[in-house]
């Protein structure tokens, strides 16, 4: 946090109120994130990527402190780069997860950030992780950010286990959107990475192209 001198908007902390998503399907996961960065009621970035690749096929979506997030991941991919040179392979996603949640712990006092970690490996394919002060859980699907509670209910209620690749985008599509319509703290464009065995797809759907829904 910047100290309280100067105008009122030197004095807040850049943060990613932001709304992230990852799913797994068979062979893979979609990560989705909005764009938007806020210090207090002003928006100082409207497009910035909040899906930091970790390694080759890991990311991580980003929330909380633009700063502390950020550092987080950078110093997870440094990491990482050091650990697939001494393993002789690529890293394990849970590997990635558990980096993340170590530094997460650690300075629970001092950092302002939650990253959901997603990727896919050889052992165990697409995986989802839920990383917060010291929590380290798989899930099908992870949602966070402060655009989240508006979404909840709808994700709840359209997953679906077993979904295929292009039903996972579009359910990560349609969540951002809503969770973006709603969150005056989420908005821009939707980011979207899709990781399976082949590679990373990286996709960016601007604002004119995100679905309508009935209250548009």
């Amino acid at each position: 946090m910047f100290e309280e001198t100067g105008p009122e908007r030197l004095s807040e902390e850049v943060k990613t109120g932001t709304t992230i998503i990852a799913i797994e399907f068979d062979g893979g996961v979609v990560l989705g994130s909005d764009s938007r960065v806020s210090a207090g009621a002003s928006v100082v970035n409207r497009v910035m990527n909040k899906l930091s690749p970790l390694h080759d096929k890991i990311y991580c979506a980003l929330s909380g402190s633009a700063a502390d997030a950020q550092t987080i991941a950078e110093i997870v991919n440094y990491q990482l780069d050091v650990h697939s040179i001494e393993i002789g392979e690529d890293p394990q996603v849970r590997s990635a997860a558990t980096l993340v949640r170590n530094i997460s712990y650690k300075y629970k006092e001092e950092l302002s950030a939650h990253l959901i970690v997603a990727g896919w490996d050889r052992r165990d394919g697409g995986q989802v992780f839920a990383t917060l002060n010291g929590l380290l859980t798989r899930q099908p699907f992870a949602v966070g950010g402060s655009g989240s509670s508006y979404v909840y209910g709808f994700v709840d209620a359209e997953y679906r286990r077993g979904m295929r690749k292009e039903e996972c985008q579009q359910f990560v599509v349609n969540t951002l959107t809503l969770a973006m319509n709603r969150d005056g703290s989420s908005g821009g464009v939707a980011y979207v990475v899709t990781i399976d065995g082949h590679g990373t797809e990286e996709k960016v759907v601007l604002g004119n192209q995100l679905p309508t829904f009935f209250d548009q």
